[in-house]
């Protein structure tokens, strides 16, 4: 056999052999897509986010927002204290793109009663209430959220863990660096705060999250305009849990998820009163 057809023989086996080794190490599109496992089960969380009419009103809603926009099967309750819904909120929800609804209710507080959000919180859960009793998977997750606390994505990933009421530490509340709940071979034991520590939960509000089928099995539990500022916590876990009872998080309670910031409150200048106004811009949404 010539010296030439030799050498083809040999070309033609070498891109044989290497065809083969590419398919057979190479893993087409549609094999991935098969061997692809079915993704986890995620209970719904249903955040309610009480919010008032300010200046800094859509600042915080739109970086409490983004931040939502990250967890993955949420659901936002917020409710506007006011007579009507506002086109503010109505339209930063619309272009959130997140999952909501939109809710208001005007307080009217009684006297010598401190507390804030408690009827906005009520008409949320009365809400959630008639919705879970509409729809077929009831499993979820509530978490108390305020529009301008700060809030990592660990927090929702830990609260999807929760059985019954989940708690976790919060930073900057209370007067202290971080008040958390004391966690002994795996129970809670007691409670590291300095404001009304004798408060039954001396807890912060973005501090635990109630699994949602509760509220079904206790349709009373509720806010209250008879208990004062500090103690709205206590109110509504009385219902659910027992301090022993209580799921620690965060590591066994050793993590910062979720810190109580607020957002300073803006000074603006009376351009009334200057010698030379600026142009008007109360035609600007801010």
């Amino acid at each position: 056999m010539p010296f030439v057809n030799i050498k083809k023989h040999y070309i033609a086996f070498g891109m044989l052999l290497f065809v083969l080794l590419f398919l057979f190490n190479s893993k087409p599109a549609f094999q991935c897509q098969f061997s692809q496992e079915p993704p986890a089960y995620l209970p719904t969380i249903y955040g309610i986010t009480p919010t008032y009419s300010r200046l800094a009103q859509k600042a915080d809603l739109t970086r409490l927002s983004q931040t939502l926009m990250l967890v993955k099967n949420f659901h936002w309750i917020i409710i506007e204290d006011s007579e009507t819904k506002t086109k503010l909120v109505e339209n930063l929800l619309k272009e959130s793109g997140l999952k909501y609804t939109h809710l208001n209710v005007k307080t009217h507080k009684a006297k010598h009663s401190t507390a804030s959000g408690v009827e906005q919180r009520n008409a949320a859960l009365d809400w959630l209430k008639g919705h879970l009793n509409q729809i077929e998977d009831k499993k979820g997750v509530v978490y108390f959220m305020d529009d301008d606390n700060t809030y990592s994505l660990k927090v929702f990933d830990e609260m999807r863990k929760i059985k019954r009421v989940g708690v976790w530490p919060v930073g900057i509340v209370g007067g202290m660096r971080v008040e958390m709940p004391l966690v002994t071979d795996g129970k809670i034991s007691g409670f590291n705060a300095v404001w009304k520590p004798f408060r039954p939960f001396p807890i912060d509000m973005a501090g635990f999250a109630i699994n949602s089928t509760l509220f079904l099995d206790y349709p009373e539990a509720k806010f209250s305009r008879k208990v004062q500022s500090g103690f709205q916590e206590s109110e509504i876990l009385k219902y659910f849990t027992t301090k022993e009872a209580m799921e620690p998080l965060a590591e066994f309670c050793t993590k910062v998820y979720v810190w109580h910031t607020r957002t300073q409150h803006p000074s603006i200048l009376n351009v009334k009163k200057l010698k030379h106004p600026p142009v008007p811009d109360d035609h600007i949404e801010v």
